[in-house]
């Protein structure tokens, strides 16, 4: 086992995203996974039914706690709910872990359509977490909002990445779920170009906690030496994979196998 990752982000009581996501990606792929909860949820397949913050104070406490001590290799976002939740993960893990890799899922609406980001904290997100990331991994309506374009085909799936590179991360890893047709395209786009993945659409309706999934998968890669675009591809093997063993649970949108094996 190698590679500590750290990982911000909220608690799905369902299993199937959030930080039951994560710790499960990260452990499957052979890393050692830590934890700050931002917030609790009471959720399951068919949506979020509540949601609880936790003091920012306390998630504070919780990052110094694990760097002070275990230090990491690279650290996951996931749900940062509110403006004082993220200036508290971005200041502690500036000052804790400089210079160490930090893959941001700016999670906004969950599968179900619950909102998970307040409105005014989109602004705190662009300005704190964005320059401070490696890498961020928003799906089509997330690069909406943070690159302030309409998204309809690859063509502006690539606009808007390079859109979110201004805003002073050095990659954006477009994910084109949203996308219609039978073929899915994500794009990994960098100040030195463009890397396209395109695989065949999985029809499933277990696909809850994708998002989660691959961040930490890719979090798991950066912290185990892997350079960016290996630690993608691994990590979208392993996602394509985990929906495929999907063990079928729930009423709605079900929960992946992140107990899957990939190369």
């Amino acid at each position: 086992m190698k590679g500590r990752v750290l990982i911000c982000a909220g608690s799905d009581s369902g299993g199937g995203a959030g930080i039951q996501a994560d710790i499960k990606a990260v452990t499957a792929l052979d890393g050692f996974a830590m934890t700050a909860i931002t917030a609790l949820t009471a959720q399951n397949t068919l949506g979020v039914q509540g949601v609880l913050g936790i003091e920012p104070g306390f998630i504070r406490a919780q990052i110094a706690s694990v760097l002070d001590d275990l230090g990491a290799d690279a650290v996951k976002t996931g749900m940062l709910h509110d403006s004082p939740t993220i200036e508290a993960v971005c200041d502690e893990v500036a000052s804790r872990a400089p210079g160490v890799p930090l893959v941001a899922d700016p999670v906004m609406v969950a599968k179900g359509g619950h909102r998970l980001l307040a409105a005014d904290a989109v602004e705190t997100l662009k300005r704190r977490l964005l320059p401070l990331a490696t890498l961020i991994t928003p799906n089509i309506p997330e690069a909406e909002v943070l690159s302030g374009r309409e998204i309809r085909d690859e063509t502006e799936m690539r606009a808007a990445a390079e859109t979110m590179l201004t805003l002073g991360v050095p990659a954006v890893l477009l994910k084109g779920g949203h996308m219609e047709g039978n073929r899915l395209v994500d794009i990994l786009a960098t100040p030195e170009g463009v890397t396209r993945f395109e695989d065949a659409r999985i029809d499933t309706r277990h696909t809850h906690g994708t998002g989660c999934t691959l961040a930490s998968a890719i979090a798991a890669g950066l912290a185990q030496g892997l350079g960016l675009v290996e630690a993608v591809a691994r990590g979208r093997r392993y996602v394509r994979a985990a929906i495929e063993a999907a063990p079928g649970y729930g009423g709605g949108h079900g929960p992946l196998n992140h107990a899957v094996r990939v190369a």
